[in-house]
């Protein structure tokens, strides 16, 4: 009976509540006592009512009394809640249907509700909610909430869920980038699914990751990374995700892994694999040279390594995992410095150097001074190209003999040279021939040609032969012998040293030289004559390709500077560069000097008077300086000292005993 009652009692309650249609289709809404948060309510009907008539239904069943502006949007709401429902889920349907239809109800206090037009209830000072939205039931009704972020960044977040606000119901957030926290205004469901967004988002990064570290028994933590990342390239490196890192700790010599646990079986195989016992592939060696300097050598191969790996590299299709290797370099080769070495590479690269061919990243070139050697490190296959390079480069160069004749020509009449002047016959810088007279002989066309015996012949002997009609202009200065290999300088140098103030000290002290009161001088060295230096490039045919460089200072007087008499001094300079055969003669000329003298003759016994009555006459001299050189190649043999020998067998026979006895090899000591 009881069960019966309390069925009767709420059905009454709900038709006292219901809308009864009169019939001119007004709803009348029957007045009724306040209703408890259990009581429910229904079935509830409403056909096209009006909003005040939803109002008054909504402050029937809180209790509370609506405030509200004097205009509203003017609609007609239409709901229909067959079961009977309680009181709060009847208010938050109709507060929804308010909402859908572009009108915000906002709790005032325990007293007073306030209702407004939706697209102006963000100024209304909704509900703030404190707590968490996803224990309270899903409605339309207008809240806001501060979203207080832990992990995310604000200022990235909020970018990305404003396509999920109600355009006509929220304003735009309020972001506190400091406090990385944003206030949002929308429908209590729309908070709801915002704040189970964050619940699944705002999570640490690494929030699946752990750490795993795997010492190393015998391998280098750093070499089995570079092959980790060789073999974990291009779509490997993306299934493992972006997050995921390997690092070596050579320190410890372990290997230091962050990844998602279900990768560590991976890691474990490949780690086990490479982490195994095997015998060193390097070795050392020591490889002595006989002509070549360890210096030069070390750093000319150094070079080469560097170069070469370089190329291969650059020929590399892009490869992540090679652009991530680390590739070590060593300074510059120098004196004692190490080839540079480079990351080594897959064995199935596309190269355009053979394999055979390339150097790998442990090669170690160092130059040992002491016993002329080179000290190499490295792989089996990069020990054999070494050794195959040195073979080629420890050889002995080609050297060359320069006979130097230097001759100064005295220029008369209208002598355009000295070789001229001589009757030379010269043809591209090489004496061809010589023409000149003698008293009853005159020699028009001579030739000299070259023979096996005419190396036999020094160059002096041949240059007075073809200047002998016209010795008496000519003197010859010097004449040396230069003995140099290929590719290094040869250097002559006839004269003298002239000491030259270079400066001038203010001191009051008497040391050095004084030049005046409070001065010291400083004196240099300065050296005048001829200066003459070759370089020659020896082919493997014979010929001699010189790079010759002349210069000639001279005196031309003096000049006082500071009370020092300086010497004015006048230079002359050229280069040229000449290709010869073996023993042809060449013949440089045109290096004048044009000087003047005056002849004073003396007449009676009184020295003033005699110089003033004698004949004074002034001449311009002219001279020319000659270079004759004769380079030959020499092969290497017994031969090549052979016209040094015939030189000593002309010497007196004491002289020639001492410098036998200084040739000839030192026997060995008795024990």
């Amino acid at each position: 009976m009881k069960s019966l009652s309390a069925q009767l009692k709420n059905l009454l309650l709900g038709l006292l509540a219901c809308a009864c249609l009169e019939p001119n289709g007004r709803a009348e809404l029957v007045p009724t006592p306040a209703l408890t948060a259990a009581s429910t309510v229904g079935p509830v009907i409403l056909r096209d009512e009006s909003v005040d008539q939803v109002l008054v239904l909504i402050e029937r069943w809180t209790g509370k009394t609506i405030l509200r502006p004097q205009a509203l949007p003017s609609t007609t709401l239409t709901i229909t809640l067959k079961d009977n429902v309680t009181r709060e889920e009847a208010i938050r349907a109709l507060e929804t249907l308010l909402i859908l239809n572009g009108i915000a109800i906002n709790a005032l206090d325990d007293k007073f509700l306030k209702v407004t037009a939706l697209n102006a209830a963000r100024s209304e000072a909704p509900e703030l909610i404190d707590g968490s939205t996803l224990r309270m039931p899903p409605s339309g009704r207008l809240a806001s909430k501060l979203f207080q972020l832990n992990f995310l960044r604000v200022s990235e977040f909020m970018p990305q869920i404003a396509g999920l606000l109600n355009p006509a119901a929220a304003s735009p957030p309020v972001v506190f980038e400091n406090a990385n926290a944003a206030l949002i205004t929308d429908s209590l469901s729309n908070l709801q699914r915002i704040e189970a967004l964050l619940e699944r988002l705002d999570q640490p990064h690494l929030g699946g990751l752990r750490a795993k570290f795997y010492p190393l028994r015998f391998a280098k933590a750093s070499d089995v990374v570079s092959k980790l990342h060789t073999v974990l390239a291009g779509s490997l490196q993306t299934q493992l995700g972006t997050l995921t890192t390997y690092n070596p700790e050579d320190r410890a010599n372990q290997i230091i892994l962050i990844t998602d646990p279900r990768q560590y079986e991976l890691f474990d195989d490949l780690i086990a694999k490479f982490d195994v016992k095997s015998d060193a592939n390097t070795r050392n060696d020591v490889i002595y040279l006989k002509y070549a300097t360890a210096k030069d050598v070390a750093t000319s191969l150094a070079q080469l390594v560097a170069t070469q790996n370089s190329a291969s590299r650059k020929s590399l299709p892009d490869n992540p995992a090679l652009a991530r290797q680390t590739v070590t370099s060593a300074p510059a080769p120098a004196a004692t410095s190490q080839a540079p070495s480079t990351a080594s590479l897959p064995a199935n690269a596309d190269l355009k150097i053979e394999p055979s061919n390339q150097f790998s990243s442990q090669l170690t070139i160092l130059p040992e001074e002491r016993s002329n050697a080179i000290i190499v490190a490295g792989t089996e296959g990069d020990i054999r190209l070494i050794k195959e390079l040195v073979a080629k480069i420890d050889i002995v160069l080609a050297q060359v003999r320069i006979e130097v004749v230097i001759a100064e020509v005295t220029l008369e009449n209208d002598a355009a040279s000295g070789i001229s002047a001589l009757g030379l016959t010269v043809s591209g810088s090489k004496l061809v021939g010589f023409q000149g007279s003698l008293p009853g002989l005159d020699l028009t066309n001579g030739v000299i040609n070259r023979s096996s015996s005419s190396s036999s012949l020094d160059l002096a002997a041949l240059v007075s032969l073809s200047t002998t009609p016209r010795k008496s202009i000519a003197n010859i200065l010097s004449v040396p012998t230069i003995l140099t290999t290929h590719g290094k300088d040869g250097n002559i140098f006839v004269g003298q040293s002239v000491p030259v103030i270079s400066s001038y000290l203010s001191d009051s002290t008497t040391s050095g030289s004084p030049t005046g009161a409070g001065y010291r001088s400083t004196v240099t060295s300065q050296d005048i004559g001829i200066q003459l230096s070759i370089k020659p490039l020896i082919g493997n045919d014979g010929t001699v390709q010189l790079e010759i460089k002349q210069e000639v200072n001279d005196i031309l007087g003096s000049v006082t500077i500071d009370g020092n008499a300086q010497p004015t001094i006048g230079k002359r300079s050229t280069q040229s560069y000449i290709t010869a055969k073996s023993g042809e003669i060449i013949v440089l000329g045109g290096m004048q000097r044009t000087s003047e003298s005056q002849n004073t003759t003396r007449l009676g016994p009184i020295p003033f008077l005699g110089d003033l009555l004698g004949s004074r006459s002034r001449q311009k001299n002219r001279t020319d300086l000659v270079f004759f050189l004769r380079p030959t190649v020499l092969p290497h043999t017994p031969g090549d000292s052979a016209q040094a020998m015939q030189q000593i067998s002309e010497f007196s026979p004491d002289q020639r005993i001492r410098i036998e006895r200084a040739l000839a090899p030192a026997a060995p000591e008795s024990r």
